[in-house]
């Protein structure tokens, strides 16, 4: 293989899986990684990168579908970027990110590890989503099935109609979505709000949002629903007219009463983020209740939340047994977000204290403390690696058992560097990235041995993985 662009393989063995999502074929010798293909598949693959020693591409054509490979249960998949392990028996799902975290394990960390306990798998593998958005946008992404369909016309090239359409984006191309009919990550009624609002929208005449020139009335939808059954609907206008918002959010309130918080965002800003927003409650409660265990959490329309409650709470109980509390313990919770695992485990310690840079997460954890009428918790805004100091210990106490649980980039170096310093007996580290989350085992292997791990399958039939990991002080 040379370095040629647009090259194609042609009947390519595909033999393993590799991180991410994607897999392996071998030819001369040649790693050639493959997105849209699992192992047992025959495939022609055209590169997009060609390297000496490797290659990557994708499957443009299956040739010899494996034995593995099941019927894809949504009319989106291939397309959609949601779900793209529906070709797999869940059960296959759970064996290849178990093999990814023992790679990326001893890979990066190559470290001494114990055996890596079976991961946990989730008994609902459809309808598991507690929060979607989705996206208005002035071009529908067409299908090649659909472009087909198209009849050319006779004086010239064929065109194809700017439709617009309501639901994900496609991955690589940011100003196209899919028109999305059903979504099996949500259950209902968030399908039938969504096509309701979009049929709604278009027999009204309202425009959708066109990213390229940032002007639409409709920009986004998003959607949350609790395990309370509480229901949040935020819809988010890309232009402030009050006459077609007020139409729209009273068709939405009496069209589904089981609404029970809905808000309504005017975004006239490049991106999407509503971090600098204000959501305006038109009609209900200004926030929804969700639950875990006996637990409650009050959710804003701003607020993080783990998207999963069921795997969640399992998520959090597994945190728990890793931190091997007893009463006695003061618990660091940094990173802690909205505070839900440091007040999850909050009835077996001593104390907690939470650690978080954002600091409107900060206030939503002292709300989800008091109404969960928990007084042995304290949450603090900042960097924990400049909060977490000599002075800082001398009024709460030195950390016994540390829980961290930073976003995908894993902890920042001053932040390893400080749980050194810190030497706190025990630390559970919950990452949602193995790849990150094995480096900075790595760096902590100085003083810390690790003595249990156990991934969690937090999103079935995507690649994504959450790890627990246990880490006990070397006593030198």
């Amino acid at each position: 293989m040379g370095k040629k662009r647009n090259v194609v393989l042609e009947q390519v063995a595909v033999v393993a899986y590799a991180a991410g999502g994607k897999s392996i074929a071998k030819l001369d010798g040649k790693v050639v990684f493959i997105e849209g293909a699992v192992p047992g598949d025959v495939v022609d693959v055209r590169l997009s990168k060609n390297k000496k020693d490797w290659a990557e591409g994708k499957a443009i054509r299956i040739v010899e579908f494996s034995k593995e490979r099941v019927a894809p249960f949504c009319a989106h998949f291939g397309v959609c970027g949601g779900c793209k392990w529906q070709m797999l028996p869940y059960a296959k799902q759970l064996e290849y990110k178990q093999e990814e975290v023992v790679q990326q394990m001893k890979r990066i960390g190559k470290i001494d590890l114990p055996e890596i306990q079976a991961i946990a798998g989730a008994s609902e593998t459809t309808h598991y989503r507690n929060k979607l958005e989705f996206t208005f946008s002035a071009k529908k992404y067409y299908t090649e099935e659909e472009m087909r369909a198209i009849p050319m016309p006779e004086d010239g090239p064929r065109g194809l109609p700017s439709i617009p359409a309501l639901g994900f984006h496609v991955p690589g191309a940011f100003d196209k979505v899919i028109d999305i009919e059903t979504c099996y990550l949500q259950a209902d009624p968030s399908n039938s709000i969504r096509n309701k609002i979009r049929t709604y929208a278009l027999e009204k005449g309202y425009s959708f949002y066109d990213i390229r020139n940032h002007v639409g009335l409709l920009r986004n939808l998003l959607v949350r629903l609790c395990s309370t059954e509480d229901l949040m609907v935020n819809l988010v206008f890309g232009e402030d007219d009050s006459k077609a918002r007020k139409d729209l959010m009273e068709f939405v309130k009496i069209e589904f009463p089981s609404i029970t918080s809905l808000y309504y965002t005017v975004n006239t800003k490049f991106n999407d983020s509503l971090n600098d927003q204000t959501p305006i409650c038109y009609h209900g409660n200004e926030f929804v209740i969700e639950q875990l265990g006996e637990l409650k959490f009050k959710i804003g329309p701003k607020s993080f939340f783990q998207t999963n409650s069921k795997q969640a709470e399992l998520l959090y109980s597994i945190t728990k047994d890793f931190a091997e509390l007893d009463g006695s313990q003061v618990v660091y919770d940094l990173y802690c977000g909205t505070g839900s695992i440091g007040i999850f485990v909050s009835d077996l310690a001593k104390k907690v204290i939470g650690v978080e840079a954002i600091s409107e997460a900060i206030d939503d954890a002292k709300e989800n403390a008091a109404l969960n009428s928990i007084d042995n918790a304290a949450f603090f805004a900042g960097d924990a690696a400049e909060i977490c100091n000599d002075a800082f210990f001398a009024t709460h106490g030195r950390p016994d058992v540390i829980i961290t649980d930073p976003p995908r980039v894993g902890m920042h170096a001053k932040l390893v560097e400080q749980l050194l310093q810190m030497e706190a007996p025990l630390v559970v580290y919950v990452s949602c990235n193995p790849a990150t989350q094995a480096r900075d085992l790595q760096l902590l292997s100085v003083k810390y041995d690790v003595t249990a791990i156990r991934p969690v399958d937090m999103f079935p039939h995507t690649h994504h993985i959450e790890n627990i990991v246990q880490l006990k002080l070397r006593k030198d």
